[in-house]
């Protein structure tokens, strides 16, 4: 039987690749945020942490204004999630819990893990209507960049105190636990993307968002500890008012 021509190949924009692009450099950030916490340099691999962060979540964002959006991009966004975050525990690891090895590397193998099941179960959640509630006004358990930043708590702790205050390995390691347990909790946090406020309050909101900027490049520890605890204190906000409603649980 002679074969079909199958036709020209097919062709796209590649503005559209740009998204892909996006996620392939945070994983980037995250894998060299790993390569100078093994130097020492946790400076600059916590700042590798937060720009990995932060292009997590500009891809998803292209892609919907390009129309991007595929299985592909999907996947891609998610393995590199887990490479960015869940591995993000090796920084504490190298920082503060080499000394307890047993002991520290046990909490970091419960993060990772917690990590990747949080990440399974946000991915199932957008693939089906059914059982799980729909992520979008709340998420359910700590998102895994949120917890990466989270977990980094007792380093930004040392660094704001100039070694004062250190907590000691199995705080640290306890603490990494716990966030674990966050991320694959029903516990609902807070998502910014559906945060609503009225015009009138949109100057003040930017004038926040510089003043939260400014402190970040002037005191970036006590700043980066202030954000954790408002984040915590949100969670625990939320908790409280789903306990008020009946029928939530």
């Amino acid at each position: 039987m002679a074969r079909q021509p199958s036709g020209p190949p097919r062709e796209f924009l590649l503005l559209k690749l740009l998204p892909n692009l996006v996620s392939i450099l945070a994983l980037c950030s995250g894998l060299t945020a790993i390569r100078y916490g093994i130097a020492g340099n946790f400076t600059l691999a916590v700042l590798l942490i937060g720009v990995a962060a932060a292009l997590d979540g500009l891809d998803g964002r292209l892609a919907r204004m390009l129309k991007s959006e595929s299985a592909f991009g999907a996947e891609l966004d998610s393995l590199c999630d887990f490479v960015n975050f869940g591995v993000t525990a090796l920084i504490l690891y190298l920082w503060g819990l080499r000394p307890e090895t047993s002991l520290g590397w046990i909490a970091v193998l419960v993060y990772a893990v917690c990590c990747m099941l949080r990440l399974a179960r946000f991915n199932v959640g957008n693939r089906t209507t059914a059982g799980e509630p729909a992520e979008k006004a709340v998420f359910i358990g700590v998102p895994s960049p949120a917890g990466a930043l989270l977990v980094l708590s007792p380093l930004y702790l040392s660094f704001a105190t100039d070694g004062a205050l250190h907590l000691p390995p199995v705080l640290v390691a306890a603490w990494m636990v716990g966030i674990g347990a966050l991320m694959i909790s029903r516990v609902r946090t807070p998502s910014l993307k559906r945060i609503t406020i009225a015009t009138d309050y949109a100057r003040y909101v930017l004038v926040g968002a510089v003043v939260v900027v400014a402190a970040l490049l002037t005191y970036p520890w006590t700043t980066l500890l202030a954000l954790c605890l408002a984040y915590l204190a949100g969670v625990l906000w939320l908790g409280l008012r789903s306990l008020g409603k009946p029928g939530v649980g």
